[in-house]
């Protein structure tokens, strides 16, 4: 029994108990951030805590082993990260996006001011606290990993022997995160009281708001008794109104349906089934005459409706219009939908991979249509690692250009994690254009992102584990969790009380950027449980991209600062 006693050993460095080890903290780690306590998990984010408690009896792991899975997963987590937020970066600083991520920047600045309060009032670099143990401190309390894995990595860049140092960031985080999740879920509960909340009240005002809706494409059937119209042709139709719509169907007045090509005429009596956003059906009642209720019975006849999934390479990035569907295919595209959003069907919308086309016509030009695009499911399934290494190596590159800046008594690097992070972001956004495959379906997504932070974790976890008992458990650890009791709460009320009384905005969005400003899925799934809808995940998905990409900008920003 020798053999499975040292097996187990602390202090073994060996191939089998150094996988061993890590096997043992991400399991176990996984398993006990999903008990819940007073219906707060703290999730992935627990494999730390097991690598500290390991950590500090003893089990260590080669320091050079350590180091290459600490930032191999941190690589790995950045850049899906990236390219899961890359798609709807831009697009989330448009209409009311533009507001949600103000009031998210306002949060990251008074999370950095009152960091740097305190540093100061504690007495600067001369103080009981230095300014990484404060990043890693500001790094728990708005439970950001990416921000605490950027700054670790720019300090030993710039510092290559400061490996104790920067250990004390992840005691500074460990100390500071359980009280940021929770105090997130304190200061949503707070807003709800200071503002005497009606829930239901809210929920009504989201259901009514059509602005929810407005750019989702929207059906409706027009019977057309203006006689000005009567015989233009569709091209000609275009040309009069200018706003993105498809002309799906048309019923004559005989009862005949057909797919309108450029060249059909509307008349007097028609039926017409158009595909356009919301707020435009006022347009068309104006052109062509009143809204009508009609169910269209495609199935049964010559014509259906059916959806094609876009999985041939060949048309990524190819613009609708130029598959010259109505000529070639005597067919429609009425709307594509991409990653569960329904987008207008427009000419020049640029297809993905993973695209689904809602495609009406007959059968038999359908079915032709859906061999040219693929419509595999298969195809979707295997991964594409060529865009994802390309996109890695892109990332390394980039994060080690040196950029310099006036006041740094050094340049600063984006890094292993600002690179990536960079290059995944636009690679997901832009690379359509080069014809790069960027889809992912999300398991494959979430499987790199959950192995990659689980490493990243489990290594931090055992390297700061030897010193984390001596360092936190005391006055000082005390101090540092009442600091970042203050960097979490106190930016948290203030965009809240700014967002509710100055922008009157409702309380589900309000927790649901709250939860996204501060990257936390716990808080989200609280946030989901009140509102038992999906306005905190749209407002979460709508601030935190630009954060996540912020808030590992910031924390570099300042270790490079005040070296």
């Amino acid at each position: 029994m020798d053999w499975l006693i040292d097996l187990f050993k602390p202090f073994n460095d060996s191939l089998a108990s150094t996988i061993l080890l890590y096997s043992f903290v991400i399991f176990a780690g996984i398993y006990l951030g999903k008990l819940k306590i007073f219906g707060v998990s703290l999730g992935v984010t627990f494999v730390l805590f097991v690598g500290i408690f390991l950590g500090h009896f003893g089990y260590t792991v080669d320091g050079n082993v350590l180091h290459f899975l600490r930032e191999f997963g941190l690589i790995l987590f950045i850049f899906s990260i990236g390219m899961q937020v890359g798609p709807g970066f831009f697009s989330s600083f448009k209409e009311g996006g533009i507001k949600m991520n103000g009031l998210a920047m306002l949060g990251i600045g008074l999370n950095v001011v009152i960091m740097l309060a305190i540093f100061f009032i504690q007495g600067g670099s001369e103080g009981a606290t230095s300014i990484s143990q404060m990043v890693g401190i500001m790094s728990g309390a708005v439970t950001n990993t990416p921000g605490l894995g950027a700054a670790q990595q720019t300090f030993l860049q710039v510092n290559p022997d400061g490996y104790d140092v920067s250990q004390q960031m992840s005691m500074g985080y460990a100390a500071a995160y359980p009280l940021g999740v929770i105090g997130i879920i304190l200061t949503m509960i707070g807003i709800k009281k200071i503002f005497n909340v009606d829930l239901d009240k809210e929920l009504a005002e989201i259901e009514n708001d059509e602005k929810s809706s407005m750019s989702a494409p929207h059906l409706v059937t027009f019977k057309v008794t203006n006689e000005l119209v009567s015989g233009l042709s569709m091209l000609k139709l275009h040309t009069l109104i200018s706003c993105d719509y498809v002309m799906s169907r048309i019923e004559k007045p005989d009862g005949n349906v057909i797919i309108p090509t450029s060249k059909d005429i509307v008349e007097l009596g028609d039926l017409c089934l158009v595909v356009c956003s919301q707020q435009d059906e006022e347009i068309f009642t104006r052109f062509l005459g009143a809204a009508v209720e009609k169910k269209w019975e495609m199935d049964k006849g010559p014509v259906v409706s059916r959806r094609i999934l876009v999985t041939n390479p060949s048309y990524n990035g190819v613009k609708l219009g130029s598959l010259h569907l109505h000529d070639g295919y005597k067919l429609n595209v009425t709307r594509v939908n991409r990653a569960g959003v329904d987008l207008v069907a427009t000419a020049n919308l640029r297809l993905q991979m993973g695209d689904r086309l809602t495609v009406v016509g007959k059968i038999d030009d359908i079915n032709n249509l859906a061999r040219k695009l693929g419509n595999s499911m298969k195809r979707l399934n295997e991964p594409n690692l060529i865009t994802m290494f390309i996109g890695i190596f892109l990332g390394i590159v980039v994060g080690s250009i040196p950029l310099q800046f006036p006041g740094m008594s050094v340049p600063m690097k984006l890094g292993l994690a600002g690179g990536p992070l960079v290059v995944a972001i636009l690679i997901s956004a832009y690379g359509h254009k080069i014809h790069l495959v960027t889809y992912t379906n999300s398991s494959a997504n979430l499987l790199l992102r959950e192995i990659g932070i689980c490493l990243f974790l489990a290594s931090v976890g055992l390297a700061a584990g030897k010193d984390f008992v001596s360092t936190v458990f005391n006055v000082r650890g005390a101090t540092w969790v009442g600091y970042g009791a203050l960097i979490t709460i106190l930016p948290l009320i203030v965009v809240g009380i700014i967002a509710r009384w100055r922008y009157k905005m409702n309380y589900f969005y309000i927790i649901g950027m709250m939860s996204g400003s501060y990257t936390d899925p716990p808080a989200l799934a609280y946030g989901n449980k009140v509102a038992n809808n999906d306005a905190p995940a749209v407002a979460y998905s709508t601030v935190y991209p630009l954060t996540m990409f912020m808030r590992v900008v910031v924390a570099q920003v300042i270790i490079l600062f005040f070296l």
